[in-house]
């Protein structure tokens, strides 16, 4: 993963300052130079997996790349922003009975088509909860 920040000479912003720029790949145009403003970081607050986000600014095309430790700090001290995510709870509940199959999605896609679906749905629904 090519992925570097340096402070080029005859790079300067208006005003006169220098910026870092952050040499990434892009997997159709190959390496391009962005600034920090034009990355993103996002790492996962419950396993701590990172990654960065970035439009190429050649094809336009969005690009996203796992990150290590090293490279996250590296960016965050490049001034590159910080997004922290949480795994969705639906994750750690409790599932019980197989797996959804083709056919079930078919089954429920053709019920979806009839009239009184929803009516019908409702009432298994309500024979099924406690009382």
């Amino acid at each position: 993963m090519a992925l570097t920040a340096r402070k080029p000479e005859g790079f300067p912003e208006p005003g006169g300052v220098i910026v870092t720029t952050i040499r990434a790949n892009c997997p159709s145009c190959g390496d391009v130079h962005l600034k920090a403003a034009n990355l993103t970081i996002r790492v996962c607050a419950d396993d701590e997996v990172g990654s960065y986000t970035f439009d190429c600014p050649t094809c336009s095309v969005p690009v996203a790349k796992q990150a290590s430790r090293r490279i996250i700090d590296l960016l965050v001290s490049s001034g590159v922003q910080m997004e922290v995510w949480k795994l969705p709870a639906e994750i750690f509940e409790t599932h019980e009975g197989p797996p959804i199959s083709p056919d079930d999605l078919l089954d429920f896609h053709l019920e979806l088509s009839r009239d009184g679906w929803f009516e019908e749905l409702s009432v298994m629904v309500r024979k099924s909860m406690p009382h």
